[in-house]
């Protein structure tokens, strides 16, 4: 079957230095880039990280610093990957906590924009943990009945995403699904904007899961003390917890939509501020001018006292 699509979706994958997103880096990308006529797209890239890439990653992708060392940085190909992307939806296997809040650190990084409030998310592993909780690994063989060739390859495992994608509209169209609530409806369809919603039923504010929106649709802390509360809640009762997540160890886009919400916040304070001022009633000053003393005019007696005084003189 063919995805019945209204634009481009993108699928992709990432393989990496490490699993930290603020601080780990891309090490290849591969892209599948299904378009609204059948056609598909790909493009793979490996990426020289700048930062070494710890054996441990490596002996799950493959890449060794070696592989990588004549690569261009995420920087030279970041703007002709915006241009491969350009108006698509994005797609993949746990993409919405890892791909793309990675993808979206390292456009930030390098100080290159890339819309994200515009595309819906796809992101396939959600379907299938909430329908199936498996791995992909799994999810290709349960799915497609085949094991993954090149497993851990950015373009096989983003392959298999893709093929996994087609299989479970296939298997799950029509099939009702019962969330938290208790609430049936039949989520797997044909439609990414369906799509979109049943693999994003946690509303992510920053993809990274630090903040999400609650259920009155207000941005909310999804970790430590402070999670449940709204973000303005929380500016009121602890402003200082702002500082403390914009110099901590958090991803770019995390504290870029805290930066966000701290604007939207000093705003509404200004405003209520404002608001409550009392109008000062300018008034002119009344300025008291004093009657001129008016001179008494002379007499006899008066003459007589001065012409004594110059006499004595």
């Amino acid at each position: 079957m063919k995805l019945n699509l209204k634009r481009p979706l993108a699928f992709f994958d990432l393989e990496a230095t490490g699993i930290n997103v603020a601080s780990d880096r891309i090490v290849e990308i591969s892209i599948l880039k299904a378009m609204p006529n059948g056609e598909e797209l790909i493009k793979t890239a490996k990426i020289r990280p700048l930062i070494p890439i710890p054996l441990a990653s490596s002996l799950i992708h493959g890449i060794y610093d070696e592989d990588v060392k004549d690569s261009p940085t995420f920087k030279d190909i970041a703007q002709e990957l915006v241009e491969f992307f350009a108006d698509a939806d994005l797609a993949g296997y746990n993409s919405n906590k890892f791909d793309i809040p990675m993808l979206l650190e390292e456009f930030l990084r390098v100080g290159i924009h890339f819309e994200i409030e515009h595309r819906k998310f796809v992101d396939v592993q959600n379907i299938f943990h909430q329908m199936e909780q498996r791995t992909l690994k799994a999810a290709y063989q349960f799915y497609c009945g085949k094991d993954i060739i090149n497993a851990h390859s950015a373009e096989a495992d983003i392959r298999a995403t893709y093929e996994v994608l087609l299989a479970q509209i296939n298997k799950y169209d029509g099939k009702n699904y019962e969330d938290k609530q208790g609430l049936i409806s039949q989520p797997v369809k044909n439609d990414v904007d369906a799509l979109h919603v049943f693999t994003n039923l946690n509303k992510p504010v920053d993809f990274a899961g630090r903040l999400v929106f609650n259920e009155d649709d207000l941005p909310a802390f999804n970790f430590g003390k402070h999670k449940g509360k709204t973000v303005f809640q929380v500016f009121e009762e602890e402003p200082s917890y702002y500082s403390w997540m914009m110099n901590g160890d958090f991803p770019l886009y995390t504290k870029n939509r805290l930066d966000h919400f701290w604007q939207a916040h000093k705003n509404k304070k200004n405003e209520e501020r404002l608001a409550k001022k009392p109008v000062e009633v300018l008034q002119k000053p009344v300025i008291k001018v004093e009657k001129p003393i008016e001179a008494s005019p002379a007499n006899e007696d008066m003459l007589q006292m001065l012409a004594n005084k110059f006499k004595k003189a």
